[in-house]
């Protein structure tokens, strides 16, 4: 089980309506241990426990780039494409060959969309959010917040290479403009003052009542 760090509660005022907002305790690495609510969206297949590395033991793994791409459609929220991410990686982290396809894929669609001549932001924010989520998944292991059997099968071990997610999710809020769920996600990729603007962003255009409105209060 991931380790628990406290994260100041603070208040804050959005759309006229004073929400106190808690970072409640996060269980580590927060693109991975923690579970975003995406309300009736598709997601990839999870067991019904509660714990956060909780894949459905039945899944083909060999399916996963071409579900993951699936589920990533243009009308998909960002909120349930962070949550399929979050799945995605953690399916990704049984098998080297898998993890190494579905970020080829996924990159390689922002890379080729940019190529042609059409960014676009949110193939951009899905190639960001799943670099950072891979190195995420990397300090669970370097961290071992695993126990025996999980390690040794947990292969997301050493973050990428060169590659910036976090640089690529700030790329897609440049080409889309303002964007609440997506400045969610980019505060869960920085620590301290840099994580502290972008949640404050996405506090100041979350709807009351709405469903990042929910996932910024849990």
């Amino acid at each position: 089980m991931c380790r628990k760090r406290q994260i100041v509660q603070r208040s804050v005022l959005a759309l006229g309506v004073l929400f106190t907002v808690s970072h409640a305790a996060e269980a580590g690495p927060p693109l991975i241990c923690r579970q975003f609510d995406a309300g009736t969206a598709s997601v990839l297949p999870w067991s019904t426990a509660t714990d956060w590395k909780a894949p459905d033991r039945s899944y083909d793994v060999a399916r996963l780039t071409a579900d993951t791409l699936r589920l990533l459609s243009d009308d998909a929220p960002v909120l349930a494409r962070m949550e399929n991410l979050r799945r995605a990686t953690i399916y990704a982290a049984q098998d080297r060959r898998v993890a190494a396809e579905l970020l080829a894929a996924v990159l390689g669609r922002a890379l080729t969309a940019a190529a042609e001549g059409s960014p676009d932001p949110l193939a951009w924010f899905d190639a960001g959010y799943l670099i950072e989520s891979y190195r995420q998944a990397s300090h669970i292991y370097q961290w071992d917040m695993l126990s025996g059997a999980e390690r040794s099968s947990w292969m997301l071990r050493s973050e990428p290479e060169g590659l910036d997610g976090y640089h690529f999710v700030r790329k897609a809020l440049d080409l889309g403009g303002s964007h609440p769920e997506m400045e969610f996600a980019a505060s869960l990729m920085k620590e301290g003052s840099i994580s502290a603007d972008h949640r404050q962003r996405a506090v100041a255009g979350a709807k009351a009542g709405s469903l990042l409105a929910k996932n910024l209060a849990s």
